[in-house]
């Protein structure tokens, strides 16, 4: 049984910066219908640095949780952007390093009952320090942890960040 569904009619519901709101009508496999609200997302790309058995973090404020969370350099794609080209920015505007190696480790869907976006998940290697160049409203501290304190942070909830914990624990995987 194939459980694809067909979408019938859509109204855009919102257009903003970062996303748009959509719902749909769609047939379902069934052949009942049904709506499903997504956002549609640019998507993103997120490095992992790790040098001398440590990871290079940045902490910066995240309004939609209220607080201040541990994660790797990350941010969204320039409309057409390659997310190779996206990872290497977010990686010098966040932290000022240059990397000049990626390798592509995994692509992430970070919410996929209700965004099309996908985050990929790239490994820095050979990188060298430049200076930051953060966005205007951006605000963020960098720091290197040691690996082991970085998965106990996360196996006691201090990082909670979905494309951090992933990219951590396919590192690991593959050393």
């Amino acid at each position: 049984m194939s459980f694809c569904e067909k979408k019938l009619e859509g109204k855009l519901i919102y257009d903003g910066k970062v996303l748009k709101l959509n719902v749909d009508s769609v047939l379902l496999p069934d052949g009942k219908t049904a709506e499903r609200e997504y956002i549609n997302h640019s998507g993103g790309a997120a490095v992992l640095y790790v040098e001398d058995n440590k990871v290079l973090l940045v902490k910066q404020f995240r309004y939609a949780y209220g607080k201040e969370i541990y994660e790797i350099p990350a941010g969204k794609h320039e409309k057409g952007e390659d997310p190779e080209i996206t990872a290497r920015r977010e990686l010098e505007e966040e932290t000022g390093y240059i990397a000049k190696d990626l390798k592509e480790l995994f692509k992430l869907y970070p919410t996929p009952g209700y965004s099309d976006e996908i985050i990929y998940v790239y490994l820095a290697e050979n990188c060298f320090k430049s200076r930051t160049n953060l966005d205007e409203d951006e605000f963020v501290e960098c720091e290197f942890i040691e690996i082991e304190k970085v998965c106990k942070m996360i196996k006691c909830g201090e990082i909670c960040d979905a494309k951090t914990i992933a990219a951590v624990y396919k590192y690991l995987s593959n050393n």
